[in-house]
């Protein structure tokens, strides 16, 4: 289908403007082609003109006729045609403008996360995308800038490349602005779409078996509950050092994960929703059960069950200062608390627990990520497959010998 042109654009001859002559006898009127004293020789010859879908005239100058048609054909009147058309003022606008305003709209989202938001801007992307107009961001030049982050660095950490997840986070806070500037009308579509990324390298994890648990807790000293808790009911450490005492029920054993607390930049320690907004319950092993009876009775409802030893929110810091050197003692150097949560899972695994408990267990959003993490502990019926397989094939070969 040939391309249909905007009735209300042209190309112009800036050098030799057309102008209409009317025989003052006949009135007819005639066209040619005149040289213009004032412009000739100077700029650019060829003149786009074009009128937006705003009302709007617009020009823009070419070398070559042939540049200045193919701008209001393909440029122009395609996008005006297809909806895609953006207004050059708007997509003028400078990134760090785009940004600020993006960032503005993040003030729901949990303070550990708008505070990740700001420290990528300040740090990597604003110093390499701040002074550059929308329209001028282009796909070749994004991704050679992962590429630079990945082994360079950033222009404030120059000399040693940024981690792939750091460079992954960079590239998704670029990304995120220019989806807003689509829906903001400043483009039409988005440069950093399908550029390459580094590999995220899953890391190993440690499971620790039941002995390991409870030789980790006896170490940890006045920590022993919050080994426990950890280890047996898969929580974040967000979320046990935002428990409640009303929060434990030691009669249905039952503890209710309802928020979070998490140390964020300037703030100190801040107390949110969970991460994915929900409240859920998780079981309490009988062992922990007692530890948790030990060092809670008599408290208040709305006593912390692990504060600090200063009173307040404990924080992983002084948490970390004498797991790290339990952890040493026992021969497991290396095992950090968050990996308590990877043997949480092991454990109800290999107790029995299926794919849907484990994720409710530990807050998972959907049982997809569940089995995405830990799919491989669970035993696999390949052999009981393959046998059954092998008796329907072993009968329908007895049914042909037979018939």
């Amino acid at each position: 289908m040939p391309t249909q042109r905007n009735p209300r654009s042209g190309v112009e001859d800036r050098w030799y403007p057309t102008v209409v002559e009317v025989d003052p006898v006949t009135r007819k009127t005639t066209k040619k082609k005149v040289k213009s004293e004032e412009r000739f020789g100077k700029g650019k010859r060829w003149r786009a003109r074009y009128v937006d879908p705003n009302g709007v005239e617009r020009s823009r100058s070419f070398d070559t006729k042939i540049a200045a048609q193919k701008f209001l054909d393909g440029e122009v009147t395609t996008k005006v045609v297809t909806g895609s058309w953006v207004d050059p003022d708007r997509s003028g606008v400078r990134f760090e403008v785009v940004a600020e305003k993006w960032f503005s709209t993040k003030k729901f989202r949990k303070p550990k996360t708008v505070a990740g938001y700001r420290s990528l801007l300040d740090t990597i992307v604003l110093p390499r995308w701040g002074s550059v107009p929308l329209r001028e961001i282009e796909f070749e030049d994004i991704q050679e800038w992962i590429v630079s982050l990945s082994e360079s660095g950033s222009s404030r950490f120059v000399g040693r490349g940024l981690s792939a997840s750091r460079t992954i986070q960079s590239y998704q806070v670029l990304s995120q602005v220019l989806r807003f500037a689509i829906k903001a009308k400043r483009l039409a579509a988005n440069p950093a779409d399908d550029v390459d990324l580094p590999t995220m390298m899953s890391g190993s994890r440690r499971y620790l078996t039941h002995v390991e648990v409870m030789q980790l807790a006896m170490a940890a000293g006045r920590f022993r509950p919050l080994v426990f808790t950890l280890a047996y009911t898969g929580i974040r450490f967000g979320e046990a050092i935002a428990l409640r005492t009303a929060d434990v029920d030691l009669v249905r054993n039952r503890i209710t994960i309802n928020r979070s607390a998490t140390g964020v930049t300037g703030k100190g320690i801040v107390e949110t929703d969970t991460k994915n907004h929900t409240t859920r319950a998780v079981p309490v092993p009988g062992i922990l059960a007692k530890d948790l009876a030990n060092i809670l009775g008599g408290r208040r409802p709305d006593a912390l069950v692990f504060p600090s030893h200063k009173g307040g929110y404990l924080t992983s810091t002084e948490f970390r200062w004498v797991f790290n050197q339990a952890a040493k003692d026992i021969g497991l150097d290396g095992v950090v608390p968050h990996g308590l949560r990877h043997t949480a899972a092991s454990l109800a695994i290999s107790a029995g627990a299926n794919i849907k408990v484990v994720q409710r267990m530990l807050g998972h959003k959907t049982a997809t990520l569940t089995l995405d993490l830990y799919g491989h502990l669970f035993p696999d019926d390949l052999d009981t497959v393959a046998a059954g397989m092998d008796a329907g094939a072993r009968a329908a070969a007895d049914y042909l010998r037979t018939a």
